[in-house]
C-alpha cells in the first residue's frame, strides 16, 4: 500500500508552506525597517521656506 508515502507527501508538503510562510514574514519586516528608516530620513530634511510669506499664496488659474 502507498498510504505511508502520501502521508508522508502531505506532511513536507506543510513544512514547506510553514517555511514559505516564515520567509514571507521575515521579507514583510525587513520591508517595513526599511519604510521606517526611509520615513525617518526624510523627517530630517528642513523645509525651504521663502523670505516672502505672501509667495504663492494666489494661484493663477486661467491659462
Amino acid at each position: 500500500m502507498d498510504l505511508q508515502g502520501a502521508s508522508a507527501s502531505g506532511t513536507s508538503g506543510a513544512s514547506l508552506e510553514l517555511a514559505s510562510l516564515k520567509l514571507a514574514k521575515s521579507q514583510q519586516e525587513q520591508e517595513g525597517k526599511a519604510s521606517l528608516q526611509l520615513l525617518e530620513s526624510a523627517a530630517d530634511v528642513p523645509k525651504t521656506s521663502s523670505s516672502n510669506p505672501a509667495l504663492g499664496a494666489n494661484i493663477d488659474t486661467y491659462a
